[in-house]
């Protein structure tokens, strides 16, 4: 049997808030079906974030179900799928008795059954392959009940040993099933959590997945009956151990993850057991550009050259003072299809006066003084500082500020 480990869709994401990711999320199933039946893949595994809200859009749940169907005339006969921390347990686990008939499981969250979550994969044959303990991310409320009067570690040792005792009661139960089926196929589990090791970025919107952040517990969690672990979560592709890992989102969630390669595994248990890395294309070009005026210019000129499409971040780190940032930035991306998302000026006018630069005052100083000094601070050449305090003056006294 081939499994193919994915995660984190996020449907419906969008970047920064302005831009849609359909067509990417399109063109990756469409690819993602294709890679399925090229492979052979009789399970695919989907651990957690398929939809990146509660409330998923009408084209977002368009998108899930026409995969769902679509994957079984790409020759997978079985999809296993279980809910994360963005994903509504209700919703997922609302049609899961009818896609059960497409030989679809879904592990919306935690119940109070664990058995549940133990799902028989059988092969083509009818005979009993493969085990998998499909654990969706464990909210609080369904692991352990809140203690009154706990501290912060109290609480984090409490979230993290519930953690470890389900993933070693349903350990169990799948080793009495396999005796049960009196045939040594493999374990497998899916996770969806913060696991020791795993790789993250600032702007990849991975939510803490328990108030209090509560730190990512270790991979001695998962008792050593489990084959694989398919961990979803974390957005970059990680290798806890080599049968624990993260395979990352297909695309990526933000700048940080734009030079990364993003990944597909698939566990081969027809022969050896093997696990192979399947890199994603890149469906939309993202870049992040950090430098000087110079610097900037000259890779947007670059990137014009090209004449492909990309999504831009730019950041100014200059030296110099660069009031029209806006502005020129959109006369060097003008006629071009480069669309920039985010622009950020990191110049020193966003630095204040404090303590330490100055004996005065800021009562015993005026508007213009406090510019001065300001200046000075920021240490800008002579030529500019002049003209920066002719613009001041104007402003000073366009407001009808008062010396």
């Amino acid at each position: 049997m081939k499994i193919l480990h994915t995660s984190d869709w996020h449907l419906g994401r969008m970047l920064y808030s302005k831009k849609e990711r359909q067509e990417e999320h399109t063109a990756f199933l469409e690819w993602l079906l294709k890679t399925i039946k090229e492979n052979d893949i009789d399970l695919v595994l989907i651990a957690g974030d398929i939809f990146d809200t509660a409330s998923p859009s009408s084209t977002s749940q368009k998108m899930y179900y026409e995969f769902l169907v679509k994957v079984r005339a790409a020759g997978c006969e079985n999809v296993i799928v279980v809910g994360g921390n963005h994903d509504s347990p209700s919703f997922l686990n609302a049609p899961k008795n009818i896609l059960a008939a497409l030989n679809i499981s879904v592990v919306g969250n935690a119940t109070e059954n664990i058995e549940d979550e133990i799902i028989v994969i059988k092969d083509n044959n009818g005979n009993p392959a493969i085990i998998v303990c499909g654990v969706p991310f464990l909210r609080e409320r369904d692991i352990s009940r809140f203690a009154e009067g706990e501290n912060y570690s109290d609480r984090s040792k409490r979230i993290n040993e519930n953690i470890k005792k389900h993933y070693k009661q349903i350990a169990e139960l799948a080793e009495n099933k396999r005796k049960e089926i009196g045939k040594q196929i493999p374990i497998i589990a899916t996770g969806h959590l913060s696991v020791a090791g795993g790789h993250r970025n600032e702007d990849d919107g991975v939510r803490e997945t328990y108030i209090g952040n509560i730190e990512a517990v270790g991979s001695d969690i998962f008792p050593d009956t489990f084959e694989y672990v398919a961990l979803g979560h974390y957005h970059i592709p990680s290798k806890i151990k080599d049968h624990i890992r993260y395979c990352g989102s297909p695309i990526p969630m933000g700048f940080g993850e734009a030079k990364q390669t993003k990944c597909v595994y698939v566990i081969d248990y027809t022969e050896a057991n093997t696990i192979k890395t399947i890199e994603i294309p890149v469906f939309q070009k993202l870049e992040s550009i950090v430098g000087d005026k110079d610097f900037i210019a000259k890779r947007l000129t670059e990137l014009k050259q090209s004449s492909s499409s990309v999504w831009v971040e730019v950041i100014y780190k200059g030296d110099e003072i660069f009031p029209d940032f806006s502005s020129w930035i959109n006369g060097q991306t003008a006629n071009s299809k480069i669309e920039v998302l985010k622009l950020q000026n990191r110049q020193h006018l966003n630095e204040v006066l404090t303590r330490n630069d100055t004996t005065d005052s800021l009562d015993e100083l005026n508007a213009f003084e406090v510019f001065d000094k300001l200046l000075d601070k920021v240490n800008v050449s002579d030529e500019q500082k002049e003209d920066l305090k002719v613009s001041y003056k104007e402003i000073v006294e366009g407001l009808s500020i008062k010396e």
